[in-house]
C-alpha cells in the first residue's frame, strides 16, 4: 500500500503543476522563430487571435493579443505562411502548451521589400529624393544634434570618433528608440525638437545594424517627411554600408555607418593643426621677408648719404635708422609670441573639453538605474504570483461543492430558502434538492 503522507514527497495539485511547467517554459526558453502553416484561426471578440501553425508532421496552438495583431501589416488568413517571433508557455486552465506570439510577418523578406520598394516609389514620384531639395553640409561645424538611441553601440562609435578627431566640437544627444512601436513617433519627434532649438550646425540620424525588421522604423513615411520638413541639414549613418534605408534617400548626406558620418562632420585635428602651423610658418617667413627689405632699402639710403657726406644728418639718420629696427624686430617678436600663445591656448582648450569622463559618470548611472527597476519588478511579480495561490487554495478548501461531493445535498422551498427543519414545510409545498450532480424538485405528500 501506497503511504501518500510520507513526509519526503512533494505532492502538486494539477494547478500547481501547470503553473510550475508554465514557469519553467517561460524562464528557459527567450523570444524564438517559428515557421509555418496558419490553421483553425479564430478572431473573438476581444481582439486576439488564436491558431494553429502547422508543417507537414507537426502543429502548435499559438495566441496573439490584440496589443501586438493591431500592429500587423497584413491580415491573416487560414492556410498564408507565416513567421512569427514567439515566447513558448502553457495555458494553465486546460494544461495546454503554445505559442505567445510577439510579432508575425509572411514567410521570407517578400512583404517587407516588397512594403520597402513600395514607399520607396511613392515618395520618389512625390520628389522627396530630388538631389536639388539636398541641403549643403557647413565646412565649419561647431555642434551636432545626435539622434539615435542612448544606449547602443552607434552612439559610442560617433563619440569615439569625434573624441579622436576633433573633440571640440559640441554634442547635443537626442535619444530615441530606433526599433519598436514608439520607435518612428521618438524620431520624428527629436527631428522637429532638434529644428525648434535651432542650437547645432547639422543633424546625424544613425543607428547600427540589423535586420530589414529591425530598421523598419527609417522605412516609414513618418520619419521620411520629418526628415524632408527638416531646416538643419540631415546626414544619415544607418546599418552597415548594404543597408539602405528611406531615411538614407531623404536625408541630405548618406553615410554607410555611424563611425562614416562622424567622421563627414569632424575636420581632423592634426589637419588644423597642421594648418596652424602652417600659418605660423608663413607668417614668420613673410615677416623676415619685410625685414630683408626694410634693411636693404636702409643700406641704401646709408650709402647714398654716404656719397653726399652730411656727416651730422647721417649720424641722425643712422640713430634714427637703428631705432626703427629695433623697434621693428621687437614688434615682429610680439607678434610671434602672441600667436604662439593663442596657438597654445586654443590646443589647451581643446583638451579640456573632452567630454568622455561626462558620459562614462551617466553610463554608470543608468545600468544602476536599470538593474533597479529589473530587481523591484521580478519582486513584485513574484509576490502576487505567491498571492494568488494562496487565495485560490482557500477559495477551493471552504466551497460547498466539495461537501456536496460526498453525498450531502441542500434542500431549498420554492421561493429559494434553505429548509433546515421539517416543520417549515407543509403538505403540498414544491421543494428543490441540490445534489454535486444536478437537482431533483420533489412535493410534500
Amino acid at each position: 500500500m501506497i503511504d501518500y503522507a510520507k513526509p519526503d514527497r512533494t505532492v502538486y495539485s494539477v494547478s500547481e503543476l501547470n503553473s510550475t511547467i508554465r514557469r519553467l517554459l517561460e524562464s528557459e526558453f527567450p523570444l524564438l522563430w517559428v515557421e509555418g502553416e496558419i490553421s483553425n484561426l479564430a478572431k473573438p471578440a476581444s481582439g486576439h487571435i488564436y491558431f494553429s501553425l502547422k508543417d507537414s508532421q507537426a502543429q502548435v496552438r499559438c495566441a496573439m493579443f490584440k496589443g501586438r495583431n493591431q500592429l500587423l501589416r497584413f491580415k491573416p488568413e487560414n492556410g498564408q505562411q507565416v513567421l512569427i517571433r514567439a515566447k513558448p508557455g502553457l495555458y494553465e486552465a486546460r494544461g495546454e502548451y503554445q505559442l505567445i506570439a510577439e510579432h508575425m510577418e509572411q514567410a521570407g523578406d517578400g512583404a517587407l521589400q516588397r512594403a520597402f520598394e513600395a514607399l520607396k516609389a511613392r515618395l520618389r514620384k512625390e520628389g522627396l529624393f530630388d538631389e536639388k531639395l539636398k541641403q549643403d553640409i557647413p565646412e565649419s561645424i561647431s555642434r551636432i544634434a545626435l539622434i539615435t538611441s542612448g544606449t547602443g553601440a552607434a552612439v559610442k562609435d560617433v563619440l569615439s570618433v569625434l573624441r579622436r578627431r576633433f573633440p571640440a566640437i559640441e554634442v547635443s544627444l537626442f535619444p530615441v528608440a530606433v526599433q519598436g512601436d514608439q520607435a518612428v513617433p521618438e524620431i520624428t519627434r527629436a527631428l522637429q525638437l532638434a529644428n525648434e532649438l535651432n542650437n547645432c550646425d547639422v543633424i546625424l540620424l544613425v543607428r547600427g545594424g540589423g535586420s530589414l525588421e529591425d530598421l523598419w522604423a527609417f522605412n516609414e513615411e513618418a520619419v521620411a517627411y520629418a526628415i524632408a520638413a527638416s531646416e538643419l541639414p540631415v546626414i544619415s549613418g544607418i546599418g552597415h554600408e548594404v543597408d539602405f534605408s528611406i531615411a538614407d534617400f531623404v536625408a541630405d548626406v548618406r553615410a554607410p555607418t555611424p563611425s562614416a558620418a562622424a567622421e563627414l562632420v569632424s575636420p581632423s585635428q592634426q589637419t588644423y593643426m597642421h594648418k596652424l602651423q602652417s600659418y605660423q610658418r608663413n607668417l614668420i617667413r613673410l615677416m623676415q621677408n619685410r625685414l630683408q627689405r626694410l634693411n636693404e632699402q636702409a643700406h641704401w639710403l646709408q650709402s647714398r648719404l654716404k656719397t653726399q657726406h652730411p656727416s651730422s644728418q647721417l649720424m641722425q639718420q643712422s640713430q634714427k635708422l637703428d631705432n626703427l629696427i629695433e623697434d621693428l624686430q621687437s614688434s615682429f617678436q610680439s607678434i610671434i609670441n602672441d600667436k604662439q600663445h593663442e596657438l597654445k591656448f586654443a590646443l589647451q582648450s581643446l583638451l579640456n573639453n573632452r567630454p568622455d569622463q561626462f558620459i562614462d559618470y551617466q553610463k554608470l548611472q543608468l545600468e544602476d538605474l536599470i538593474g533597479r527597476l529589473v530587481y523591484t519588478s521580478e519582486s513584485n511579480i513574484e509576490k502576487k504570483q505567491q498571492q494568488l495561490a494562496n487565495i485560490s487554495r482557500t477559495l477551493q478548501a471552504v466551497s460547498p461543492l466539495n461537501t456536496l461531493s460526498r453525498g450531502y445535498s441542500i434542500t431549498r422551498d420554492g421561493d429559494g430558502n434553505t429548509v433546515t427543519k421539517a416543520k417549515n414545510v407543509k403538505k403540498g409545498d414544491l421543494i428543490i434538492t441540490q445534489l454535486d450532480k444536478g437537482k431533483l424538485r420533489s412535493r410534500i405528500e
